[in-house]
């Protein structure tokens, strides 16, 4: 049995709105990106939330970046075999046949599903331990920096939990051979960002210290 309804009708008037207005207006870009492809400069790896609007962030037109959303915004480590693996073949379309030249992981305040980890792994969450959890076994990647947290209060270790989900993703990016080598031979270039929602605030991870820097 189908169970697909029809479109709410608040979002069909606002097509129809785009459509008459910012379509209208553009229609030979839109033609332009239909006939050419997309050629993208760089790949953002952003969480889910709604509330994360990468486009928004750096003033981005359509076709500018290649986006990949997921829960948490983490990126396993590579890994063979011929299961279901959504951001990791994002990565290599993006790497291989777009050649982006910039992938940035882009992390976020007040993020659910990191705080759904700092929750499971303090054993408060039973329900994202089941085995059948696919949030469960998806934070999963980023249990292990939760064992590494600095003592504090937990709004202090969630947040660093958080710029953490940035620099797992970074590092298991590594563990892919098509992007370590286009980072070596300097054709790639990675970057993680620290979003704070409320505050508008955007800080810049620097390998060299750890930090993550106000931009």
């Amino acid at each position: 049995m189908n169970h697909a309804r029809p479109l709410p009708d608040y979002l069909v008037r606002r097509y129809h709105g785009w459509k008459a207005t910012t379509y209208e207006q553009n229609k030979g870009w839109y033609m332009q990106l239909a006939e050419e492809g997309q050629h993208p400069r760089a790949m953002v790896v952003s969480c889910c939330d709604s509330r994360v609007h990468v486009t928004s962030i750096f003033g981005a037109d359509q076709g500018e970046f290649f986006i990949h959303r997921n829960i948490a915004n983490l990126i396993p480590p590579q890994e063979d075999g011929g299961n279901h693996h959504g951001t990791s073949a994002a990565v290599e379309y993006a790497v291989t046949a777009l050649k982006v030249s910039h992938l940035i992981v882009l992390g976020h305040s007040a993020c659910g599903g990191v705080k759904g980890c700092y929750d499971m792994c303090s054993g408060n969450a039973p329900e994202l331990e089941k085995k059948n959890s696919y949030v469960g076994r998806w934070m999963d990647i980023l249990r292990p920096s939760f064992e590494k947290l600095p003592e504090g209060d937990d709004d202090f270790r969630v947040r660093q939990l958080e710029k953490d989900s940035v620099v797992t993703s970074l590092e298991n990016l590594m563990t892919f051979p098509h992007v370590k080598t286009a980072v070596e031979s300097g054709r790639l270039s990675l970057h993680g960002l620290w979003n704070d929602i409320g505050h508008g605030g955007l800080e810049v991870y620097d390998p060299k210290t750890g930090a993550f820097n106000a931009l």
